[in-house]
């Protein structure tokens, strides 16, 4: 994630709180209690209202409470092995700049 809570590059796989609605491309009217699973690897596009997206991908999507997420997160993570380890290589410069500060 980037510092404004839009998913940085190279992420296929993200936990966002979910928008009121998204209008073209962005969050509009603030956002819910609820978190979504965005996961690109299965084709979903971030920039699409809950609305807009398959019901299959709704199904991921959730909505889920914040410990919910992080379950289900873990869950379909677990279906795209490759992209979790490439997204743990990128967070690794991360990780060690926070133990050091």
């Amino acid at each position: 994630m980037n510092g404004h809570g839009q998913p940085g590059p190279g992420w296929t796989l993200v936990l966002r709180r979910r928008p009121v609605r998204m209008v073209e491309g962005r969050p509009e009217g603030g956002y819910t209690d609820v978190f979504e699973l965005i996961c690109c690897s299965c084709g979903d596009d971030p920039d699409l209202d809950y609305r807009e997206v398959s019901a299959g991908l709704q199904r991921i999507r959730g909505p889920y409470p914040i410990a919910a997420g992080a379950s289900a997160y873990e869950e379909h993570a677990a279906w795209h092995p490759a992209q979790l380890t490439t997204a743990i290589e990128m967070a690794r410069p991360a990780l060690g700049s926070l133990r050091s500060g």
